[in-house]
């Protein structure tokens, strides 16, 4: 996955790294090459495979992309979901794949962090014992 070069890893796990500073939330990246399946449903799998209804507050997104495929999703844990409007997801989305369709994947995945980790941060502000529930680097998907 060209766009995933080790400089790539390092942006995005650095916005990952920014956005959880200001939140107890935690924010992981899945990305494969294909998805044969409905987006969500591929995303709700690899959210539970990567355990990530096991942080604290229940407070964990994910954002997941299907590179060849060019499908992604958003899923965010019940915690986040009882206090956000569904509607963010989307406008997240919407402001994502206005980069991704000018070829920026970085910059909209990056985008994306950075609006989960605001919404993260505005209800669930760091915590004083603020461990790091979940590995920051990229998973990619075993497809």
């Amino acid at each position: 996955m060209p766009f995933l070069e080790e400089q790539n890893k390092k942006i995005v796990k650095e916005a990952i790294k920014k956005a959880e500073a200001i939140t107890s939330g935690e924010i992981r990246v899945c990305v494969e090459k294909h998805c044969k399946e409905d987006v969500l449903d591929r995303a709700a799998y690899y959210f539970k495979q990567l355990e990530m209804h096991k942080t604290s507050q229940r407070n964990g997104v994910l954002i997941y992309l299907a590179t060849e495929d060019r499908k992604f999703a958003i899923i965010g844990d019940v915690g986040i979901n009882m206090k956000i409007d569904f509607g963010f997801w989307h406008e997240t989305k919407e402001v994502m794949l206005a980069h991704f369709k000018q070829g920026l994947l970085i910059e909209g995945l990056v985008k994306g962090i950075e609006k989960a980790g605001n919404a993260l941060g505005q209800f669930f502000p760091p915590i004083s014992d603020n461990k790091n529930e979940l590995s920051d680097d990229i998973y990619f998907g075993n497809e």
